[in-house]
C-alpha cells in the first residue's frame, strides 16, 4: 500500500537531519526558496534546482493523529490510504496508474502534526500531477465499499508492523507512558479497539474538517521556478475554494511528578536495549534557543564521535552500540532520548547503570567550548551534500510549515546554530534531564532454557 505509517521519530528524524544543508558562513540562507500565497490561502514554496529535469511535487496538509477527535485514533493514517481511492472524475487506483504510465513515483505518509502526499516526475509532467493532485483535495468519493475494506488493510499493517514487533510494542507503551495527557500518547496508526470501529462517515467528516486549501502548502522543488509554477498552481489549486478551518486544539501537558519505567521481554527480540527517554521541547514551544542548543547537546552525546560510542562502547567495550536521540520539527512537546544496547552476554542492570553515569557526568561537569564548537562544525559538514537531492527542500519546509515555523526559520537555521554557546546547551540539558519528567524503556529477550 502507498500510505505508509510514520512514527513522529521518523517523521521529524528525517527532517531534522535535512535541515543541517547549508555552510555555516552563510547568512540566513540554506534552500534560498521563492514563496507565494494563493488568493484562496494556499502556501507555496518553490526551490529551484537544476541538476536534473525533474520536480518533486508535494502537498502537505496541517493536520495529523494529533489532531483526531477523542475515540477516533487512525482516522488520519486510514484517511492518508483513502485518497487513493477515486474522485468524482477517477476511479480508484487511476491517479497512481498516471503516475508510473509517466514514469513516476509517489508516496504519502502521516505523521503526528500533518498529512503528505507527493509525487516525483519529470518536468514537463508536473501540470498533470497538480491537476489530480487538486482534483482529490475537492472532489474525494468515499463509499463503504472501498472503505470498508481499507479497513482490514491499515488492521493487518498494525498486526504487521506493531502486534509482532515486540521493539514496535515497546516503543508504543514508552510514548503512551511519556505523554500523560497530551494526544502524542496515541499511536499514529490508532489503537486497534478504535479502528475497528472506524467508518466512512469518520472518513468524510475528518476529510471534510480538514482538507481544503487554506489547510495545506504545496512545496514543488527541482528543475522549475516559481515563475512557472505559478501559474499552474493558480490553475488548479487557486480555482478551490477555501472554507473555515478549525483551531488546532491540543491539550497541553501536565507536570509530570514521577519517573516511570516500561519493561517488555518476549522470545522475539534479537538485540536488548535500553532507552532514557524525557520530555522536551520542540522548535515551536521551546524558550529562546533552547532547541537549537539540544541540538548540539544531541550532537556532542551521539554519533560515532560522541561521548557515549567513545566511552561506553570504545572505552568500555560493555555496549555494542550507544547514542542519543533529539528532533526539534513537531508542532507540540517532543522527547530527547537516550540509548544503549548491550554486547552479547551484556548484563542490562549495569549496562543501564552505566548510561545513567554517563548523563551524570554531563550534568555535573558540563560540556567544554571545543566541544560546542566541533559539534556546530560537524552538524553543518554531515548534511552539506543534502542541498543536492532534488527532495530534501520539500521535506525540510513541509515538516517545519506544518509545525508551526516559518521559512524564515529554516532559512536562519545556520545563524541560530551559530550562536549556541556551551552556557546555553548546559542550560537546555538541566532543563529537561529531570528524573520525574523521563521513562525508562527496557527491551530484553527472554533467557534461553
Amino acid at each position: 500500500m502507498l500510505g505508509r505509517i510514520r512514527t513522529v521519530k521518523t517523521a521529524v528524524a528525517v527532517a531534522s537531519a535535512l535541515l543541517l544543508a547549508a555552510p555555516a558562513n552563510l547568512s540566513a540562507q540554506v534552500f534560498e526558496p521563492e514563496t507565494f500565497t494563493l488568493d484562496n490561502g494556499m502556501e507555496v514554496v518553490v526551490v529551484s534546482n537544476h541538476r536534473a529535469p525533474i520536480v518533486s511535487h508535494m502537498v502537505w496538509y496541517k493536520v495529523g493523529a494529533a489532531d483526531e477527535p477523542e475515540g477516533k485514533s487512525g482516522i488520519a493514517h486510514f484517511l492518508e490510504h483513502l485518497m487513493f481511492k477515486g474522485t468524482k472524475t477517477m476511479k480508484p487506483g487511476e491517479f497512481s496508474e498516471i503516475i508510473a504510465l509517466n514514469g513516476g513515483r509517489e508516496n504519502a505518509f502521516t505523521s503526528q502534526d500533518f498529512t503528505g502526499y507527493y509525487q516525483t516526475v519529470s518536468k514537463d509532467r508536473l501540470e498533470l500531477m497538480m491537476k489530480h493532485e487538486a482534483d482529490r483535495m475537492a472532489n474525494l468519493v468515499l463509499t463503504d465499499d472501498v472503505v470498508l475494506p481499507e479497513r482490514d488493510v491499515i488492521l493487518e499493517e498494525r498486526r504487521s508492523r506493531t502486534d509482532n514487533n515486540p521493539g514496535a510494542q515497546l516503543g508504543e507503551m514508552v510514548n503512551a507512558t511519556l505523554y500523560l495527557h497530551h494526544p502524542y500518547g496515541t499511536p499514529v496508526i490508532g489503537w486497534e479497539n478504535e479502528m475497528r470501529e472506524l467508518d466512512t462517515e469518520d472518513a468524510l467528516a475528518f476529510y471534510e474538517r480538514w482538507y481544503a486549501p487554506n489547510n495545506a502548502i504545496l512545496i514543488v522543488s527541482g528543475d522549475v521556478s516559481a515563475e512557472e509554477v505559478w501559474p499552474l498552481a493558480e490553475k488548479y489549486y487557486g480555482a478551490l475554494e477555501a472554507r473555515p478551518m478549525p483551531p488546532r486544539e491540543r491539550v497541553g501537558e501536565p507536570r509530570q511528578w514521577a519517573p516511570r519505567r516500561v519493561e517488555l521481554t518476549s522470545a522475539k527480540v534479537g538485540q536488548p536495549s535500553i532507552s532514557i527517554n524525557y520530555f522536551a521541547p520542540g522548535y515551536r514551544v521551546a524558550e529562546g534557543n533552547e532547541a537549537y542548543a539540544l541540538q548540539v547537546l544531541a550532537e556532542i552525546m551521539g554519533g560515532s564521535t560522541g561521548r557515549l560510542y567513545r566511552e561506553l562502547v570504545i572505552e568500555q567495550g560493555i555496549a555494542a552500540s550507544a547514542g542519543n536521540y533529539y528532533s526539534p520539527t513537531s508542532y507540540d512537546g517532543t522527547d530527547y532520548t537516550f540509548w544503549i544496547s548491550p554486547v552479547p552476554g551484556g548484563d542490562l542492570d549495569e549496562l543501564e547503570a552505566a548510561l545513567r553515569t554517563e548523563i551524570d557526568k554531563l550534568l555535573a561537569d558540563g560540556v567544554t567550548d571545543e566541544e560546542v564548537e566541533g559539534a556546530k562544525q560537524r552538524l553543518v559538514d554531515a548534511a552539506v551534500f543534502a542541498r543536492d537531492e532534488v527532495s530534501t527542500a520539500a521535506q525540510v519546509f513541509g515538516r517545519a510549515l506544518t509545525a508551526g515555523q516559518s521559512v524564515e526559520d529554516v532559512e536562519d537555521w545556520p545563524n541560530r546554530i551559530a550562536k549556541v554557546t556551551s552556557a546555553d546547551v548546559m542550560a537546555a540539558a538541566k532543563e529537561i534531564i529531570l528524573p520525574e519528567a523521563s521513562v525508562t524503556g527496557v527491551l530484553n529477550t527472554e533467557p534461553s532454557s
